[in-house]
């Protein structure tokens, strides 16, 4: 019979998470649950009516290399999949080259941190030449800013500074900031506590 919580039947057997009668919005934060209580080397095997692949590419984003995926049954109704935990935490991992990332992209952000768990946002911003984020309030949170190529400026409440390649900037929580892209173009990194969407606005001057 469907279960929305996992059993145990022995010390030595993997815990069993049963999902085919639980909602649809509560099952994948049900199988994360159980697989955060997981000690190192330990497994749960997942029950479900289909092949859970959107799960699985949560999986890989939020924990690749760091759990294995074992395929016990693939019968109608009767998908059952061994989940183990090979590490105590996501390992750390490369994200992103900048220099992998296109010359000519659309203006805004064209990279943006994808792990759903996490308590960081990051993000690259490209502005053409000409194009700008007017000048706005930031919010509640301090953001950093990696300059990767181009330049431009930045508007503060007194004034403009100049922005080169390499320039690692500093955005006190809700001060007034504005960028202008310089000939080149500019391309920055942001990081900053997560939030929801900053909606910014290039603009071209």
């Amino acid at each position: 019979m469907p279960s929305d919580s996992p059993r145990s039947s022995g010390p030595s057997t993997p815990r069993v998470l049963d999902v085919r009668g639980i909602p649809k919005p509560r099952k994948h934060p049900a199988i994360f649950e159980l697989y955060q209580s997981l000690d190192v080397g330990e497994s749960f095997i997942l029950i479900n009516d289909h092949d859970p692949r959107h799960l699985r590419d949560e999986f890989d984003t939020d924990h690749p290399g760091g759990y294995e995926w074992e395929y016990l049954s693939r019968q109608p109704r009767d998908w059952q999949i061994t989940i183990t935990k090979r590490a105590r935490t996501p390992l750390p991992r490369v994200l992103v080259n900048t220099g992998d990332l296109p010359e000519e992209a659309a203006t805004g952000a064209i990279w943006s941190i994808s792990a759903s768990r996490r308590d960081l946002d990051s993000n690259v911003i490209w502005l053409p030449p000409g194009e700008e984020i007017g000048a706005h309030t930031g919010p509640d949170l301090d953001v950093l800013i990696h300059v990767i190529s181009g330049g431009g400026s930045l508007t503060t409440e007194l004034g403009e500074v100049p922005l080169t390649a390499t320039d690692v900037v500093y955005l006190p929580r809700q001060s007034l900031r504005g960028f202008t892209a310089g000939p080149e173009g500019l391309r920055y990194l942001t990081v900053h506590r997560r939030r929801e969407s900053l909606g910014l606005n290039p603009t071209r001057r």
